[in-house]
């Protein structure tokens, strides 16, 4: 029998491993109070952080930038940006070009740079490279099409704040949109050996242009270069709609209908593929967030439910337009994804069965020494 929250409306579709108390509220609902309201700081106290966190950021520029951020033209990043600029800080701005970029997009993101004034990189991956990882994470059956996407800007990111010698990374990540999104709904972006082991059972180039940031490297850049994510909207009051609005009226932004609708194959992938082929509507995931959070209450979420994740002529626009992108005729595609039977990550290598485990026993057995040279650290 499928469990329904009765405070957000996630279900055991979302989670098989989803619980519910006495009242019939989910673990997710009673991990989110805890963690975000209960134990949550003060608007004071995260006012103050913020404040001492940029004069931080600002003090210790060693160069052009003090700071580094990726930018897609979506709400988070644009807000972001809006924010970098208010708090007078001087960001090298970054954005991965894969191809799917929406014309919206294109012309949010130079709004936003014409009256930011921030310095623009932008990483035009090579597309015929990128369509075969793409095309190997579809004809592999896993369910996260978006790896090839999120990793190749994460390595961007982190690959231009080295060169640069950037410290601070501003990311849009947030609690108040973004704390709930359930294992079996994504997969680890930065899985360097799943991404490498899927392209080359089932890729046909060498990926000589595309980014990677493996474990190692990205290790070194945090335990040894000390690079610092800084969630600034998780400082300041975020609400999603104020946000819009915001954005609208400094930068001319315009909405693209749907979260990281900015590329049209993310809508695909969110809006049709992810329900259609893996059984999940990700709406459910962001609407129980804005819950949570106080944006929506759980009835006007159950309306939005109500209406389909997908216009029909879009997706039928964008289901040949995508199709085209791939070489293929839409029967083609379609028979694809149809076709195609639906494996897990851990089918193939992974950090999860590799690397990360031998990490945690490393951890494991020096984590009594480092307790004991901490205390000769305090004691001197």
């Amino acid at each position: 029998m499928e469990l329904v929250c009765r405070n957000c409306v996630l279900t055991t579709r979302e989670d098989v491993a989803l619980t519910l108390d006495e009242n019939g509220v989910c673990n997710y609902c009673r991990d989110y109070m805890h963690r975000y309201v209960i134990n949550g700081k003060s608007a004071e106290e995260k006012t103050r952080e913020l404040k001492n966190v940029v004069n931080k950021i600002k003090k210790e520029a060693s160069g052009k930038y003090d700071s580094i951020m990726g930018l897609s033209g979506g709400v988070d990043s644009s807000y972001l940006a809006w924010w970098a600029k208010k708090l007078g800080l001087n960001p090298l701005v970054v954005h991965f070009d894969n191809g799917w970029n929406t014309e919206l997009a294109v012309q949010n993101i130079q709004g936003i740079i014409e009256k930011t004034g921030f310095d623009l990189y932008t990483y035009v991956v090579d597309w015929e490279e990128f369509k075969d990882l793409q095309l190997a994470y579809i004809k592999s059956g896993v369910l996260d099409w978006e790896v090839p996407t999120d990793h190749g800007f994460y390595a961007c990111l982190f690959h231009q704040a080295y060169k640069h010698k950037i410290k601070y990374i501003l990311t849009g990540h947030n609690y108040q949109t973004e704390a709930i999104l359930p294992k079996a709904m994504r997969w680890s972006k930065m899985d360097v050996d799943n991404l490498l082991d899927i392209h080359k059972k089932f890729g046909t180039r060498k990926l000589k242009t595309f980014p990677i940031l493996d474990f190692y490297t990205f290790s070194w850049y945090q335990l040894v270069l000390k690079f610092k994510r800084v969630n600034i909207l998780e400082y300041v009051d975020y609400n999603k709609a104020k946000a819009k609005e915001t954005i609208k009226k400094e930068f001319g932004w315009r909405d693209y209908g749907g979260k990281h609708y900015e590329s049209i194959f993310t809508r695909f992938y969110q809006g049709y593929i992810l329900k259609e082929k893996y059984g999940f509507d990700k709406r459910r995931a962001h609407l129980s967030n804005l819950i949570l959070s106080g944006q929506i209450t759980r009835e006007e979420a159950l309306k939005e439910l109500e209406k389909p994740p997908y216009d029909p002529h879009l997706l039928k626009e964008d289901f040949e337009f995508v199709a085209k992108k791939f070489d293929m005729t839409p029967e083609q595609f379609r028979e694809l994804i149809e076709k195609t039977p639906v494996r897990s990550h851990l089918e193939f290598k992974s950090y999860e069965t590799g690397i990360y485990r031998k990490h945690e026993k490393v951890m494991k057995a020096i984590k009594p020494f480092t307790k004991a040279f901490k205390k000769i650290l305090n004691k001197n």
